[in-house]
């Protein structure tokens, strides 16, 4: 049953929650009835949200324009789907042939064309950037990522994290931490338990071994790289040094488990993180996280590739039991193609993406989750209509930074296959009608958890804050 967000555990027994609120027992017990229809009601019980960092192109995806002029069209053919009508492009054949279980929002719109705010407002769910906001990286001022807020206001389950951020953090390669990630305003260990599967964000992009790649040169994998069993991210408020050599937090999880153990006896661990801890000590858990040892049919299906991986382990985290997933395909802002845009989309971008998500909707179907888990995926912003080049910098042309449109990819949850949801116009710049914001798309989420509208996040004063700041995006259900 649906609670209201709790305060920190002491607080909680010394002052009272409710009192501290400034509720009487009817509100508390009105939230409580409320949040409890709204589970009743809503088919969605997870959500996976796929971020495609560096911005997808939306021509070169699911928004074509092949009547427009080459310079606006690009290379690409669009490609029917299952779907009357709709179609796609033609490097996402297996999704083509999966549209009655998918559909689109075309008219996604925000006023940022600069990544570090791109990330911030797609991430948060929230247009306006923060008091004092840096592009250089995170402020304890930044509004809390949606998965933060996931995981501080839904329950846990089965010894879990309520959300989980995977594969790694997003690193731009020259060390620059992208803000939007984190808790922000809810303070320090609020934001989102990280399974830190690679390091790549200096070394490599895209979807390695098999599809990695850079943007200028080309086919590239550099050696000793892995995907492994996660290592421990320990919250912000709790340093290596303070903890001495209890433990090694770069070491391989198995021989973590001892110390992990102790770990969770810190008497700074609120509970949820003592959940998180026992979770990874698990010898089960840390096998059903060993992706990379899959079945060979199963690593068919997904590739075996990071973006394939990071999937299937969402799959399995979801399955067991975590409310929120998020899922970072690509490091280093990989899907940022101002040059040689075609040939990466072609080769190393949109073969694995268009594998590991089909993968993702067949499992989830399958096993009868597809109608409780909310697929959505989407990055900080959309691609220029028209193509441009850097010849000092790449052979080919691409396209820049557009948060004025972007297409948006909706799955599972009770969303209605082969629907499209507002319109861009002809040149894919602008939404010609029903535009969306980053607010509706994070009220999608939180509708889809289950969090009724009067819901609340709180910060480090303990004050509620709404979480919902628009509404649901319409027409999906």
């Amino acid at each position: 049953m649906f609670q209201h967000p709790q305060l920190p555990r002491r607080q909680a027994i010394q002052a009272g929650a409710v009192g501290l609120l400034g509720l009487g027992m009817s509100h508390l017990d009105r939230l409580r009835a409320e949040g409890a229809a709204s589970f009743e009601s809503a088919r969605a019980k997870n959500v996976i949200y796929i971020f495609l960092s560096g911005g997808l192109a939306q021509h070169e995806s699911f928004d074509m324009k092949p009547d427009a002029p080459a310079e606006i069209r690009g290379e690409f053919q669009p490609i029917a789907t299952r779907t009357p009508g709709l179609q796609i492009c033609e490097h996402l054949p297996q999704l083509a042939a999966r549209s009655e279980k998918w559909s689109l929002v075309r008219s996604l719109t925000h006023p940022h064309n600069e990544h570090s705010m791109g990330h911030m407002v797609m991430l948060s769910g929230r247009s306006d950037l923060p008091t004092g906001f840096s592009p250089n990286g995170p402020k304890h001022t930044d509004h809390p990522s949606i998965a933060a807020i996931a995981g501080q206001v839904t329950q846990p389950v089965n010894n879990l994290p309520p959300a989980i951020m995977l594969p790694e953090k997003l690193v731009h390669r020259s060390g620059r931490v992208l803000p939007g990630q984190f808790g922000g305003q809810m303070g320090p260990g609020t934001d989102p338990f990280l399974l830190d599967c690679c390091s790549t964000n200096r070394q490599a992009y895209g979807a390695w071994p098999e599809y990695g790649f850079h943007h200028a040169r080309g086919s590239e994998n550099p050696k000793g790289l892995s995907f492994g069993l996660p290592s421990l991210q320990l919250p912000s408020a709790i340093t290596k040094g303070r903890l001495g050599s209890r433990v090694d937090l770069l070491a391989e999880l198995q021989s973590q488990q001892r110390g992990l153990r102790k770990l969770a006896e810190v008497d700074s661990f609120d509970r949820f993180q003592e959940r998180a801890l026992s979770m990874l000590a698990d010898g089960k858990m840390s096998k059903a996280l060993d992706v990379v040892d899959a079945d060979p049919k199963t690593l068919d299906r997904y590739g075996r590739h990071v973006f394939g991986w990071s999937l299937l382990l969402a799959r399995r985290l979801v399955g067991a039991g975590v409310n929120l997933v998020q899922v970072n395909l690509g490091n280093n802002e990989t899907w940022d193609t101002h040059g040689n845009a075609f040939p990466n989309l072609k080769n190393y971008l949109l073969p694995p993406m268009d594998q590991a998500v089909a993968a993702l909707l067949d499992d989830l179907d399958a096993s009868g989750q597809l109608d409780e888990t909310l697929i959505v995926m989407a990055g900080e912003f959309g691609r220029t209509p028209k193509i441009s080049h850097l010849p000092s910098a790449y052979a080919y042309p691409g396209r820049d930074h557009w948060g004025a449109c972007q297409s948006v990819f909706l799955a599972g949850g009770g969303i209605e296959g082969g629907r499209v949801v507002g319109s861009s116009d002809q040149h894919g710049g602008w939404p010609k009608d029903s535009p969306q914001t980053p607010e509706n798309f994070a009220a999608t989420i939180y509708s889809a958890l289950g969090l009724p509208r009067t819901s609340y996040w709180h910060d480090l004063l303990d004050r509620p804050m709404p979480i919902y700041h628009g509404d649901p995006m319409p027409g999906l259900t």
